[in-house]
């Protein structure tokens, strides 16, 4: 059992919905953003989604894109990202923590490699946006071996003729995205969402985590009503661009994190 699936445990038996939140790994700074991940659990945060920096990040929209940019210029790479990993370890060793990014930094660094380094660093699990399950022998595979889950997207169109090929091999959750688009593009809506999550839910046991879209306390709730967890990034991202605090950025969170766990 995994960090991940022990906390859906956990949560289910409180009978809670989960909050997953994310950020940008080195933005702006290293201290920073780990003074912003240290804090994520005391602010209600059940999951953190750590972004590794990247230089053509398709999937996200202008908010974590100059995230990326800032961590980049500021000299980011994988190997500090696993390493802010490795010191939140040092004093926090339940809270799940999933590498969120792209194919090309682990092809970089070597599949064998980076597996051994992120067991080290204490990740939990993976969501690699670009390696369609046709392409599960690349990583997926390799990475549930080596007890890492492997966290797979759906979207508003993943039809039922391609839903089981997504959820084959997935692990930990599914990561549902409410929106057809980029991060943080638009609102997402609980009406459209709902019919999905059963839709979903119909074929896998896993829990079903919305994001993309959700902005706010109130959405956070609403979304969080008809799944079982929801995801926040661009929202907090764009405080941190925005030059706030962590302490400033961690009470935003906490709000989005007592949304989600009224619902």
């Amino acid at each position: 059992m995994t960090r991940i699936d022990a906390k859906f445990e956990a949560l289910r038996a409180e009978g809670k919905k989960a909050f997953v939140a994310y950020l940008m790994a080195g933005d702006p700074d290293v201290e920073t953003s780990l003074a912003v991940m240290k804090g994520m659990p005391e602010a209600g945060v059940d999951i953190i989604e750590l972004g590794v920096p990247f230089t053509d990040p398709m999937a996200d929209g202008p908010t974590i894109q100059l995230a990326g940019q800032r961590a980049l210029e500021g000299g980011m790479t994988l190997q500090k990202t696993l390493d802010m990993a490795t010191e939140f370890r040092k004093g926090d060793d339940t809270t799940p923590i999933v590498l969120m990014g792209y194919y090309n930094p682990i092809y970089s660094r070597g599949v064998e490699t980076f597996l051994q380094d992120a067991q080290a660093a204490g990740i939990d699990g993976l969501i690699v946006v670009d390696l369609p399950p046709e392409e599960d022998d690349e990583l997926c595979i390799p990475a549930q071996k080596a007890g890492l889950n492997f966290i797979r997207l759906a979207t508003p169109t993943t039809d039922d003729r391609r839903l089981p090929k997504v959820l084959t091999n997935t692990s930990g959750f599914v990561y549902y995205v409410s929106i057809t688009g980029i991060t943080g593009a638009a609102e997402a809506q609980a009406a459209d969402v709902a019919p999905e999550v059963s839709r979903m839910k119909a074929q896998t046991d896993l829990p079903i985590i919305v994001g993309f879209g959700v902005k706010t306390p109130e959405a956070a709730e609403g979304i969080a009503g008809v799944a079982d967890g929801t995801v926040v990034g661009s929202a907090i991202v764009e405080r941190i661009g925005k030059g706030q605090s962590p302490d400033e950025v961690l009470a935003f969170v906490k709000t989005l994190a007592d949304g989600a766990h009224r619902a």
